[in-house]
């Protein structure tokens, strides 16, 4: 499985290249630890998720919006990339709002999350006009409410739904169970307690119900089951009320390979067959179409970015069982990237600025931080004459 993004390759002497870029001209220029990311790759990432999905759903007549998931990664130049390739985005905190309107972004083409917005964040959203702001508690929708009633404005909401389909590689991003700090409750009434509360308020706009079951799924059965829970609740509340939701946002999660041993989900394959599921359960219950959206983010930016290094320290340690293990120190860790010790995300690595002929042996890659568990790839193959000054590149 590919790991690494779509331009690299390597010069006649052996350094990576991306978009035809040397990483050790990079890294002089920029100094490391440095992120690096392949624009290319991005935008055709970007645009297959928009592509496989407007065709998925096309068959059916139906529309499929897509929204880049700015906590994947962010600036003002990626999101002016991710408007010129058609996407929306989503954002969940003031700082990333203020990013994607730097980047250009009209306001109707984002949408506002989190669990615990402050006042400031929300009287934002409404000064530019977001399009959509996901609310994710009772509490939140008396705050919006009377910010919306004070700036004499209609706020358009969403409902984050919690719809108890449990998905993700690790329990802190399976975000759709009952017992986590995310969305309202389809099990407990919670969610349709929630939308009588907007649909009542004249200063709210009900737009639709969101879900997000969690990161680095696999399983299109776990997009299938959310998809049928959401779409009984919309006919549930139609029934109800007579409304009948125009929009479904059904999240993202979509798994990349970080490893080339692991698994990524096929967008062109999840877009056909969540699409097939969804016009199931709208025959199902009656209505018509909703407008269906989808929030990727680490499948658009993950596989087009690394990470480079500098080394400052290699040295062997005996194992407890036999054998033994090079520790491979760089200049940056846990500080950039908490994956490892926080979900114990597995990561690969290559030397970077040149190619060697020596035997690979088992390695850790370490940062330079004052905790033992500041592991940034817990077991990778790398030359054995890996030395201070190499450049070391994680995908």
């Amino acid at each position: 499985m590919p790991v690494w993004s779509a331009t690299v390759a390597r010069t006649g002497d052996g350094a990576l290249t991306v978009g035809g870029c040397d990483v050790r001209a990079l890294a002089a220029e920029y100094g490391t630890p440095l992120y690096v990311v392949d624009e290319a790759d991005f935008r055709a990432r970007a645009a297959g998720f928009r592509d496989h999905f407007a065709a998925a759903f096309g068959r059916h007549g139906a529309r499929c919006d897509v929204f880049y998931a700015s906590k994947a990664l962010l600036s003002s130049q990626i999101a002016g990339w991710v408007l010129d390739e058609g996407l929306g985005i989503d954002v969940a905190s003031g700082g990333e709002l203020e990013l994607a309107l730097r980047g250009g972004a009209p306001g109707d083409r984002i949408t506002l999350h989190g669990n615990n917005k402050s006042d400031a964040e929300l009287t934002r959203a409404l000064e530019v006009g977001v399009g959509r702001i996901v609310v994710d508690s009772m509490t939140e929708i008396g705050v919006l409410d009377a910010l919306a009633a004070s700036a004499d404005v209609v706020a358009p909401v969403m409902i984050r739904v919690t719809t108890g389909v449990h998905a993700g590689g690790h329990e802190y991003i399976a975000t759709s169970h009952e017992d986590q700090k995310f969305g309202l409750s389809l099990a407990t009434g919670a969610a349709l307690d929630a939308l009588r509360a907007v649909h009542a308020s004249p200063h709210l706009e009900l737009l639709g119900i969101h879900t997000h079951i969690g990161s680095q799924i696999l399983s299109i059965g776990a997009f299938k089951d959310s998809a049928e829970r959401m779409l009984r609740l919309r006919a549930e509340f139609a029934a109800e009320t007579g409304y009948e939701m125009p929009e479904v946002d059904l999240g993202g999660g979509y798994a990349i390979a970080y490893t080339p041993e692991s698994e990524e989900m096929d967008v062109e394959k999840a877009s056909l067959e969540i699409a097939d599921v969804v016009a199931q359960g709208v025959d199902a219950a009656g209505g018509g179409w909703p407008h269906i959206s989808i929030e990727p983010g680490r499948g658009i930016a993950g596989p087009a970015g690394m990470t480079l290094y500098t080394v400052g320290v290699a040295k062997n340690v005996s194992l407890e069982e036999g054998g033994q293990r090079q520790y491979v120190a760089v200049d940056g860790g846990m500080s950039d990237n908490m994956r490892t010790i926080t979900y114990g995300a597995e990561y690969t690595a290559a030397i970077a600025s040149r190619v060697s002929a020596a035997p690979e042996v088992l390695s850790r890659v370490v940062g330079k931080h004052c905790e033992s568990g500041d592991i940034v790839v817990r077991d990778v193959q790398l030359p054995a004459d890996i030395a201070r000054g190499d450049l070391l590149a994680v995908p």
